[in-house]
């Protein structure tokens, strides 16, 4: 039985650490939640949290991205801007529901959809979700488009413009090549 894999030596990434430790971002961070979790860091609870660290990544391989191929500062940049927009939101919809409620205008907004990469679109989803005073709702995938309701949103335009530059272009050049915009996307940047 023959295989079309290229040798071990040609490929990217091959060396002895990367086979033991496939995704080594996500071992770190499974051992260390699990440190977290157990408030102890007793033998016993170092061995558990190497073993989860070794053992599910090299489970979950097969369903798991190449991580190499992600752009790093683009990550980390989206990171911080979800992070910030967290707060930012958490200030607002506690002013808001401390004010008089019949200034509020919920709305349902739909987010036009810059690509088909599943990947982009959940995180894109998961994002919003996070986000206090904004849910989605569906996401459309053969309509190229997401629902988003706002707790209260007096722009529904702006705020879809403001989900596809702060959350959604990101999100793209994080997955580079590998989620090339869709044919019919419009432009997102100014």
């Amino acid at each position: 039985m023959s295989t079309n894999r290229a040798p071990a030596s040609t490929t990217p990434g091959s060396g002895l650490l990367t086979r033991i430790f496939p995704h080594p971002a996500l071992s770190i961070q499974l051992a260390l939640s699990w440190l977290v979790l157990s408030h102890s860091l007793a033998f016993v609870h170092l061995l558990s949290a190497a073993l989860l660290g070794w053992f599910l990544p090299r489970l979950l391989r097969g369903f798991l991205a190449d991580a190499s191929a992600l752009h790093w500062p683009s990550v980390f940049r989206l990171t911080g801007v979800v992070l910030w927009d967290i707060v930012k939101s958490n200030i607002t919809v506690a002013r808001i529901t401390l004010s008089s409620l019949k200034d509020i205008q919920p709305a349902w907004v739909p987010v036009a959809l810059q690509t088909d990469h599943p990947r982009v679109n959940m995180l894109l989803a998961s994002i919003i979700t996070m986000t206090p005073g904004t849910v989605s709702a569906v996401v459309y995938s053969h309509r190229r488009e997401i629902l988003v309701h706002a707790l209260s949103c007096n722009d529904p335009a702006a705020l879809a413009l403001d989900i596809q530059q702060r959350y959604e272009a990101p999100l793209l050049r994080i997955f580079g090549s590998e989620c090339a915009p869709h044919p019919n996307a419009q432009e997102t940047s100014p």
